[in-house]
């Protein structure tokens, strides 16, 4: 059995921009339990909720899912995408593919090139942990001796890098481009490793 928070997920699913009071009819309880829940969804990052003008008076709050939200409900993207891949293979060259991915990496290194400016080399590592964790990385870095090792726990791309392991050079050229400094795996998961790490020695070098 589904409980309320699913129920109200899924509603909100099937038609965004509800209201409190559309809520509670749709998932049959009152709005009081209904706003409750919500609380704990929007806390959640599940949802969101914004002002909507409805003809005359006081705007009203409708809520939507986030991103976040969205992604709790199955979906086909993975079949897709390995598909959109594989197709993309047979119909480019090898060198045209690396190239494309590692353009990818290098367009979103370039949207938050000014906020790195001036960072020393362990803020840099933080802005790389907090920004592919909004990726779907799971990121941890530690100093070793003079190199640093930044590791991967858990990688959104692991489904796809099976089948597609060209994927990989997305997150190891971003992190170059974002240290300014060459990043060299010496672990990836998909040979057996626990994790990836990737290693990079720090030397007086600036974007």
């Amino acid at each position: 059995m589904k409980s309320m928070k699913d129920k109200i997920l899924q509603t909100l699913l099937r038609k965004p921009k509800v209201t409190i009071n559309e809520l509670a009819e749709a998932v049959g309880i009152n709005p009081i339990s209904v706003r409750h829940h919500l609380t704990n969804l929007q806390m959640e990052g599940l949802i969101a909720a914004e002002e909507e003008r409805h003809g005359v008076g006081r705007p009203r709050l409708v809520y939507s899912l986030t991103e976040e939200g969205m992604e709790r409900f199955p979906t086909k993207y993975l079949r897709l995408t390995t598909r959109l891949l594989a197709q993309m293979k047979e119909s480019m060259p090898g060198p045209v593919v690396a190239k494309l991915f590692n353009q990818i990496a290098e367009d979103l290194a370039s949207e938050y090139t000014s906020q790195i400016q001036g960072l020393s080399m362990e803020e840099r590592l933080e802005f790389v942990k907090e920004l592919l964790a909004q990726e779907g990385f799971t990121v941890e870095w530690e100093k070793i001796g003079d190199e640093y090792q930044i590791h991967e726990i858990s990688c959104p791309y692991y489904q796809i890098g099976v089948a597609h392991p060209e994927v990989c050079t997305v997150d190891q050229t971003l992190i170059s481009k974002m240290l300014a400094l060459p990043a060299s795996k010496v672990q990836c998961i998909l040979d057996g490793g626990a994790h990836c790490t990737y290693v990079v020695h720090p030397v007086a070098v600036k974007i």
